[in-house]
This record gives C-alpha cells, structure tokens and sequence, in this order.
C-alpha cells in the first residue's frame, strides 16, 4: 500500500516541479503552455513558493498540487498516474480551499475525469479566439 503525504513546498523540490510541468504530455494539459527555465521557475516559486505542496509516495515526490487566487494547479508524474495520487492531492487541499476551482482544457480528458471523480461539476466553458 502507497505511503502518500503532502509536504510543504521546499527549495529542494523546484526542479521538480519545473521538470513534471513542462513534461511532454503533462504540459499540453495546462492551458498556458510555457518552456520553463530554471530562472524563471526560481523567480517563480520565490512568488509562489507557499501556494504548493509536494506529494511524496515515503520519501519520492511523486506530483504536485497548489492552489493560486483559488485556481488548482495539479500534476502527477507519468510513472506514478493512475494509482489515485491526484484525487489524494485534489481532495487534501480542498480541505483547507473549499472554494477553490480546476480550470480545465476542454480536451484535457484525463484531469475533467480527475476533477470531476473528487466531486467538481462542469459550471462553465471559457471561448477565446484564436
């Protein structure tokens, strides 16, 4: 049985999370799609820092979630999907952000699946032109 814990988000876990984030296939499902240097990633996380929490499966992170101006951001790494990790993460941080909201790709199959297994509901669509 998986050991899953939330740890505040440290230094030593940034590239992590710059690395999990721009992932081929992890980071098409975010709606802003960016190639995150690890400067920008520091200058980011010395923003942010806070906002995220690593999940560790006994000492190995294994994805991330957090939350900014109430919007989750949440990702598992690819060896590790499938195995409950980001309804653990979803369902954790809610509990202190109850009014939190997923913004999600339409296309994005596998996160609607995702939010919509920890109890979220479709509310709206966002159309942009392109």
């Amino acid at each position: 049985m998986a050991n899953y814990r939330l740890t505040p988000n440290e230094e030593k876990y940034w590239e992590f999370i710059r690395i999990l984030r721009t992932t081929d296939g992890i980071a098409q499902g975010f709606i802003k799609q960016n190639n995150i240097s690890p400067i920008k990633q520091k200058e980011y996380m010395l923003k942010y820092n806070q906002c995220f929490r690593i999940c560790l499966d006994g000492n190995i992170p294994v994805g991330y979630v957090g939350i900014i101006d109430d919007d989750i951001r949440v990702a598992t790494h690819p060896d590790h999907q499938g195995k409950g990790i980001g309804s653990f993460m979803i369902n954790e941080v809610m509990k202190d952000s109850p009014s939190a909201v997923a913004k999600v790709k339409i296309d994005n199959k596998a996160s609607l699946k995702l939010f919509e297994k920890c109890g979220f509901k479709l509310k709206y669509y966002l159309l942009e032109k392109e």
